[in-house]
């Protein structure tokens, strides 16, 4: 298969984090806020094949909980102001920064199964997903 050719996983990852096709790099990988496109509308490759499940998630979880949640814990005022407005000024930046992380996120990690050569017919190798 022509997209099969071995790509390095620091550029296939970036061209994903910027929501292109890890192979071309000029397709789009997305065609919704989260949707995978079937396929690339530039070079043909198959990027539904490539599962990115609930890591995405996880790893935007991360990030914003390191990013905002940590540093609010940290602030005083945070323990000294009322609820009703702290609550609003944590809840906006959160929500936000989650919708803008959340899929850069996703296409950096189709961008790395892409690299890694991990296809979604790779799930019955795994014996957590083998049936008994």
């Amino acid at each position: 298969m022509p997209w099969e050719r071995s790509i390095n996983v620091r550029s296939a990852m970036l061209r994903g984090l910027r929501g292109r096709c890890p192979h071309c790099g000029t397709g789009r990988l997305f065609y919704r806020y989260l949707k995978v496109s079937p396929v690339c509308e530039a070079c043909g490759i198959d990027l539904d094949r490539y599962p990115s499940d609930d890591g995405p998630a996880y790893f935007t979880i991360l990030l914003v909980g390191h990013l905002i949640i940590i540093p609010i814990l940290l602030l005083p005022i945070v323990w000294q102001a009322p609820p009703a407005i702290i609550v609003p000024m944590v809840v906006v930046p959160l929500i936000a920064l989650t919708l803008i992380i959340l899929p850069r996120t996703k296409g950096a990690v189709i961008g790395l199964l892409y690299a890694l050569k991990v296809h979604r017919d790779d799930a019955a190798l795994h014996t957590a997903d083998r049936p008994e």
